[in-house]
């Protein structure tokens, strides 16, 4: 055998032997980045219609809130409280969340319109029906603030959201109808499938005016 295919036959015999090394990396590495930075979600229910419909998937950034809070508009992946639950143990819901601690949300000003620390919120996103009726931004009014490391979240869907109103109205305890921060999962950044659906949910510009809360005390 001459030196060149010596060489040859080392390299392809080198490559068999390395093979199960870099498949285990490959999976390690898959497996870090699934528990730590990056999870997909499927969506089961139509209570974020039509942001998110049935069986679409979108991809959560586990990451971020390690480096800073959950912010209004955002829509985070979270586990559920025990009795949100239908009965699947560490069971996670996906909403948007509207009210973060201090925030003081009120339905509705005159125009119908979920109100947050005294300015009124337009939410393009609520959902239409196919005659282009939107659904109102609650089915009943009321009036809460939300305690600190706690969020207020709703569906986009109003009228087919298991929600913090939902839970809110059941309970009349905000405690209950809200979510501890350190129970969300991340942030749903965009929808990858289908494909024809595919896009980025960033926080709607009718966020950025909402003031923050005003100081207690």
């Amino acid at each position: 055998m001459d030196e060149q295919n010596e060489q040859t036959n080392k390299r392809r015999g080198s490559f068999w032997r390395e093979l199960p090394i870099l498949l285990g990396v490959a999976i390690l590495v898959a497996v870090l980045v699934r528990a730590f930075v990056l999870q997909t979600f499927y969506i089961p229910s139509p209570s974020m219609e039509h942001t998110l419909n049935v069986l679409d998937r979108v991809l959560v950034n586990k990451l971020v809130y390690d480096f800073r809070d959950p912010r209004r508009g955002e829509v985070v992946v979270f586990k559920a409280p025990s009795d949100w639950q239908s009965g699947t143990e560490g069971e996670d819901f996906i909403k948007r969340i509207i009210g973060v601690g201090g925030d003081h949300v009120v339905c509705c000003d005159a125009k119908k319109q979920l109100m947050i620390n005294g300015h009124s919120l337009h939410e393009p996103y609520i959902y239409r029906d196919a005659d282009g009726t939107q659904d109102p931004p609650a089915d009943e009014d009321f009036d809460i603030t939300v305690p600190s490391g706690r969020l207020w979240v709703m569906g986009d869907h109003r009228s087919a959201s298991g929600d913090s109103l939902e839970h809110y109205q059941q309970t009349q305890n905000i405690n209950e109808a809200t979510v501890p921060v350190d129970s969300v999962v991340g942030r749903a950044f965009v929808i990858f499938w289908p494909l024809s659906r595919a896009a980025w949910l960033p926080v709607p510009p009718e966020f950025d005016t909402i003031p923050a809360p005003a100081p207690t005390g």
